[in-house]
């Protein structure tokens, strides 16, 4: 037998909000830095739902509510976020629906079948749902760059947002990857600045800003291109918490908390949080079905919606936050190694999980020439069909996190491009809450309709989704924002 790690939606009952309340007092904005608290301990003989045995709950892993209407109960009625505990003291019953929160456990994996099968909902939902490893989209093959990262900021025009006063000022940027390493982005030129309180890693014996230099640290140099002035957050999700994983692997759970710390931080006034609008930027993904459960499984996570993970993306998206995925790495033309053996089934050779959810951009690749690059995975969406929705520039001279020479690459590169861009656009128009012509989806929207396509039909496509992203009309963008 084999333990395989899932996740698992849980009620609102007092030792899971209590644990949630102790992650969420890291989102005292004013106190100053420390290391995060110990999670109280939880299993299952204290949750409300009476799980089985076979679910082994891991005690380390704080319970994120993945509805707005869970992290809205957690914070609410505190004056501050160390003050949550008395606040929270007698929480109403919920349901997995409105008031659900995820915590990680451990089922054997001969197990799994029957053990979601008997511990379903109250209305028969499922609650144990797979936590699929998780990579980051770099690219394949060693061809040089095409262009360098002048070139990008010519074609994005950046000189001109920036006269425009679109610079990435009152912004936050996190970068959901393996860590940046803030001297690596001095060395290059720029002068970036990062908050360290509201970065977050599973793994802290590397601080923010000091992760080897590697592909977080492409990510942030790519997404500083047009937001020189954005405050990076450093979210580390893919140093592993896996006995053997590389550098650049994770597992979704990881990201789950981190969307929560995000979540959190989006639910707060604006006046207690150091940014008006945040965009997160996520270069990587679930590589191959093989990594989830089967298809038919309630709890899988390709393309399921009811996922943790895909309903706490949904959360986050309607608090306020402009998230960007990478669209992959499969393309048919030069796939990376672990989308392969190619899946027979064309179903399952989709835009996964979240990187093809409705409310989120779906970034594919160009070069600088202004050609699709062959590693670009091509639409349409598991989740949402039109994914993706607009291509950005890669696989040029950029941060050269690789070594002397190397481009950056991979849809990872153009994801935190466009990332860079929204959160230039966002200076100028900031998230405001209750107006509509701010929401994360007005911004997809109006980007994908000033997405072009040289020299091709307008409309659509499973390549370059909407075309590639372009910011020559940004002057006029408050007719639409």
């Amino acid at each position: 037998m084999v333990a395989i790690r899932v996740l698992v939606l849980v009620e609102d009952s007092h030792p899971v909000v209590n644990a949630a309340v102790a992650m969420a007092a890291g989102l005292n904005t004013a106190a100053p830095p420390s290391p995060p608290s110990p999670v109280p301990s939880l299993d299952a003989g204290a949750l409300r739902l009476n799980l089985p045995p076979e679910i082994r709950i891991d005690a380390s892993f704080a319970p994120v509510p993945v509805q707005r209407e869970s992290a809205t109960q957690m914070l609410s009625g505190a004056s501050s976020a160390l003050g949550m505990a008395t606040a929270m003291a007698a929480p109403q019953p919920g349901t997995l629906g409105s008031n659900a929160y995820a915590v990680r456990a451990t089922i054997d994996s001969d197990e799994v079948e029957r053990v979601a099968r008997d511990t379903t909902g109250p209305s028969g939902e499922p609650r144990v749902f797979s936590d699929p490893g998780i990579g980051a989209a770099q690219t394949c093959g060693g061809t040089p760059p095409v262009g360098n990262a002048l070139d990008v900021q010519r074609l994005l025009q950046v000189a001109r947002l920036r006269r425009l006063g679109m610079d990435g000022h009152g912004v936050a940027v996190a970068i959901v990857d393996n860590g940046i390493n803030l001297d690596h982005l001095r060395a290059r030129g720029l002068v970036p600045h990062l908050d360290f309180h509201l970065s977050w890693t599973p793994r802290i014996s590397v601080p923010p800003g000091a992760a080897p230099v590697d592909h977080g640290t492409m990510c942030a140099y790519d997404a500083l291109l047009s937001a020189p002035k954005a405050t990076l957050l450093d979210h580390a999700v893919l140093r592993s918490t896996r006995t053997g994983g590389s550098v650049m692997d994770g597992v979704l759970s990881d990201a789950v908390q981190s969307y929560g710390k995000l979540l959190g931080l989006m639910m707060l006034p604006e006046g207690e949080r150091p940014f008006h609008s945040l965009v997160v930027s996520n270069s990587w993904g679930m590589f191959h079905p093989s990594w989830d459960f089967p298809p038919r499984n309630p709890g899988r996570y390709f393309d399921n919606p009811l996922h943790p993970f895909n309903r706490i993306v949904g959360s986050l998206a309607a608090q306020g936050a402009d998230i960007l995925f990478a669209a992959g790495n499969c393309g048919p033309a030069c796939p990376d190694g672990r989308c392969l053996p190619i899946p027979p089934n064309p179903a399952d050779r989709r835009i996964s999980g979240a990187n093809s959810h409705e409310e989120v951009i779906t970034v594919a690749g160009v070069d600088t020439q202004q050609s699709l690059v062959g590693y670009s995975t091509h639409g349409p969406g598991a989740l949402f069909h039109d994914k993706p929705d607009l291509a950005a520039y890669t696989h040029f001279l950029g941060s050269e996190a690789f070594g002397a020479g190397t481009p950056d690459t991979g849809t990872s590169a153009a994801c935190p491009v466009a990332a860079g861009v929204v959160a230039a656009l966002r200076s100028a128009f900031p998230f405001a809450a209750g107006n509509p012509r701010r929401a994360p989806s007005a911004v997809r929207a109006y980007l994908r309709g000033q997405a072009v396509k040289p020299g091709g039909a307008p409309g659509w496509d499973p390549q370059l989704g909407a075309g590639i992203l372009d910011c020559s009309n940004f002057d006029n963008a408050g007719a639409t924002l």
